[in-house]
């Protein structure tokens, strides 16, 4: 296995440069100047991470995408940007970039990521953060190295109703949290498949060389792109790596939980090729400070033909979303989905009134805007997914598909980014890369 960069060295290293980076962007902006955004990947997502940039106020000075179709929208709305297919052309031709969104493919995340970061790009990144667990730690290091203003796009980690939970579970409204389960309707895209065979011509608007990025070649399949290549261990993380870094973001936050101990999976349909079509992985996280041990379980797909919820004990007859959480305390239990501000606290006695609870933690418009002010203000710390807490995130979400593609429980051991039990999961931790496209 390649070095990997530990948490302890990873301090050491960047604990000098970290002083002289940290308040230092790019350029800095006067009172009137606009952020220069490009973007890298601008169909699909990046279409509305590009379009939300320009409603905040960025001017859009350069656009990549290696399919001309789905870039087709962004390219007529934005036609005094810069066109381009390959993003390290962009990144060496345009030296007015600010700083990059990124939407490709997540195979492709950190490569186009730690590029920019290295050439003092801000950078706003879609979830998964990244492909691999060492990505994500590189991607961490980069970003503080540089002192680049940075965002993972888990865009309702910038909302009211994450942001009150949060504050409400630190202050202790469930008690002491012990256990949380939370779950997706994910996948909507094929997952547990084999290979794609057969012959197909590669589209004239598509450039397929580029599309495969750092990922071993194969022929071109329209069973790919769009969209479908999420559930590819070559191109995407499957079900887990798309969802739960927007729902397991909230406890993961509240609780303050870190690494794991040890992480196991159940999964069935999974194939050499692509994720499967339901999983359920268990975390294993240790005591922190005063705080207990946490158990924490994520579900996917559909088990027996029915959609894979938590078992009907933690429910407790709820009605259940398409996605949400349960976080259960001494207290009470709480069940929330991110994308309502009303959640259900249901007490096992008295109980603190919510209103009683002050708020603490900043209130923004969204995370473009949290992104944007924070590079025009020079304060990398400013966005509250930046990749210094979504990076270790990230980490411990793909962490998830480790244990699912090994099918044993592993040992985790967060600081040298080991399985100590299985020195087979070294490939999977550090992938390898295409000639050219090397981090």
């Amino acid at each position: 296995m390649k070095k990997t960069i530990s948490r302890r060295g990873f301090m050491e290293a960047t604990a000098a440069t970290s002083l002289a980076f940290q308040f230092l962007p790019s350029r800095v902006f006067g009172a009137n100047e606009r952020v220069h955004v490009a973007g890298i990947g601008v169909g699909g997502k990046g279409r509305g991470e590009i379009n939300d940039a320009a409603r905040e106020g960025a001017e859009i000075v350069a656009l990549c995408d290696v399919d001309d179709v789905r870039a087709a929208e962004t390219f007529k709305k934005f036609p005094k940007a810069k066109r381009y297919k390959d993003f390290r052309v962009m990144l060496e031709k345009e030296k007015g970039i600010d700083a990059v969104t990124v939407s490709t493919p997540d195979h492709t995340h950190a490569v186009a990521g730690v590029m920019a970061m290295r050439m003092g790009k801000h950078c706003y990144c879609q979830k998964p953060l990244t492909h691999s667990i060492h990505e994500a730690r590189l991607m961490t290091q980069v970003a503080r190295e540089q002192g680049v203003v940075t965002q993972m796009g888990n865009q309702a980690h910038a909302g009211e109703p994450i942001r009150r939970a949060v504050e409400l579970i630190q202050a202790g409204i469930i008690g002491e949290v012990s256990e949380v389960h939370v779950w997706t309707n994910r996948p909507v895209w094929p997952q547990g498949i084999d290979r794609p065979t057969g012959e197909h011509p590669v589209p004239n608007t598509l450039d397929w060389d580029l599309f495969l990025g750092p990922a071993p070649w194969r022929p071109y399949h329209p069973d790919y792109a769009p969209f479908k290549w999420r559930g590819f261990w070559d191109f995407g993380t499957g079900a887990l790596g798309d969802m739960a870094c927007h729902i397991m973001d909230m406890p993961y936050w509240a609780l303050e939980l870190g690494a794991p101990d040890t992480v196991e999976a159940w999964q069935e349909g999974m194939t050499s090729e692509s994720a499967p079509t339901a999983s359920r992985v268990t975390y294993q996280f240790p005591k922190r400070g005063q705080h207990p041990p946490v158990k924490l379980v994520w579900y996917d797909g559909k088990k027996d033909g029915n959609q894979h919820y938590p078992p009907a004990e933690v429910i407790q007859g709820e009605d259940i979303s398409k996605y949400g959480a349960v976080l259960v305390g001494s207290k009470g239990t709480l069940f929330f989905n991110r994308g309502n501000t009303n959640w259900l606290i249901k007490a096992n006695g008295v109980m603190a009134s919510t209103t009683d609870i002050p708020k603490h933690i900043p209130r923004v418009k969204n995370e473009d805007k949290e992104w944007l002010d924070a590079i025009l203000a020079g304060k990398p710390d400013q966005p509250l997914s930046n990749f210094a807490r979504s990076g270790p995130f990230t980490e411990v979400v793909l962490l998830g598909n480790l244990a699912i593609r090994l099918g044993k429980k592993i040992q985790w051991d967060s600081q040298n980014l080991r399985a100590t039990n299985a020195p087979e999961a070294d490939a999977l931790i550090q992938r390898t890369y295409r000639k050219g496209w090397e981090l």
